[in-house]
């Protein structure tokens, strides 16, 4: 990619920062970041001369009106994190993911340069709701009509427009569905203040690496029976450069471990890691999840892609266990300048 000129809408999050700081090392021409800091920080965009960053929303007509149509990639990475929150806010979902990939495909169809375009879609979407012993779900699993949350729906939706502007504009999307990531970088309370426990508390590794790290239980639900499949941020982010060099416009790609953890096996392993021996607290099922066991099929990535995640997960946890000790400072006032609304949340529900 180098000498191109790259997009990231999401670009401050934590995969799309990361992402950032991978395609600077191959020399692009000009990477913009689009980001509304909806639940992402400022200081995570990488500083360098060769970053254009943008504050605001790509579904905004003068964001959209001023992106460049030397345009060479893509990758549509924002979104509205996660399913959660997007049940306190179906609105606020259908805003910040189906409307915004809606619009900013509508605007790219007409540019004369763009190579690749990667929609970065999710792995819950097709999979199958069990709890039972699981099949790695493969790119071509059937999607229900019962999904869990309107998160996923948006998600599908998304691969719904990706294929209608690839066969009737012919923009070349390739569509990744992302399994569980973690990593350095992930910082709790991130961002605004979205109504749900799910501003701060968001993905299970950091909420679990945090707690941890302060001897504080882990909150084990529904007796950790879930399973999921963790893929390192660093992995996550080659997957995403193998999509855009390498993908087929029009195909799907799981980039996944295609290791099966349960989330019982992850609070233990956490445990150890940080030295935590406060005895982990049991929690109930979540009601609106019957997402039980699943993990992601590799066959296709690797085979299309050459892309194999090969971060062991004890070596991914022992690196984001350390950067979260290095960065708690900032990770503490994302978390604290929340912490009104979470004591005005736990007053109500009491």
């Amino acid at each position: 990619m180098k000498n191109k000129v790259i997009l990231i809408t999401g670009g401050a999050g934590f995969v799309g920062s990361n992402l950032a700081h991978m395609l600077l090392a191959e020399e692009p021409k000009e990477l913009i970041i689009v980001d509304n800091l909806l639940s992402s920080e400022r200081p995570m965009i990488p500083d360098s001369k060769k970053v254009t960053f943008i504050h605001g929303s790509i579904a905004d007509d003068r964001i959209l009106g001023e992106l460049p149509s030397q345009l060479n990639y893509v990758f549509h990475l924002a979104t509205f994190h996660g399913n959660q929150n997007s049940i306190f806010d179906p609105i606020a979902d259908h805003a910040n993911n189906t409307f915004t990939t809606l619009k900013l495909f509508e605007t790219l169809k007409d540019f004369p340069h763009i190579k690749k375009i990667v929609y970065s879609s999710a792995g819950c979407t097709v999979a199958e709701k069990t709890f039972d012993a699981a099949e790695p779900t493969r790119e071509d699993a059937p999607v229900s009509l019962y999904l869990d949350s309107p998160y996923q729906l948006s998600k599908i939706f998304g691969e719904y427009y990706s294929n209608y502007y690839f066969s009737h504009h012919k923009l070349p999307i390739v569509k990744a569905r992302f399994q569980n990531v973690y990593g350095p970088g992930e910082i709790l309370g991130a961002g605004k203040w979205r109504g749900t426990y799910a501003t701060v508390w968001r993905n299970v590794v950091p909420t679990f690496i945090y707690r941890s790290i302060k001897s504080m239980p882990l909150i084990v639900e529904n007796e950790g029976r879930a399973s999921r499949d963790f893929i390192y941020v660093t992995d996550i982010v080659r997957g995403l450069v193998a999509c855009a060099k390498s993908g087929t416009p029009g195909e799907v790609y799981n980039l996944a471990s295609g290791t099966e953890t349960s989330i019982l096996q992850l609070a233990k392993l956490i445990n150890q890691l940080t030295g935590n021996s406060t005895q982990l607290e049991m929690g109930p099922k979540r009601p609106w999840d019957n997402s039980g066991h699943r993990f992601g099929s590799v066959e296709k990535a690797k085979e299309e892609l050459d892309f194999i995640a090969d971060t062991p997960i004890t070596e991914g946890l022992r690196n984001t266990i350390q950067w979260t000790k290095d960065n708690m400072d900032q990770i503490d006032h994302c978390v604290n300048k929340h912490a009104d609304k979470m004591e005005k949340i736990t007053a109500f529900s009491s």
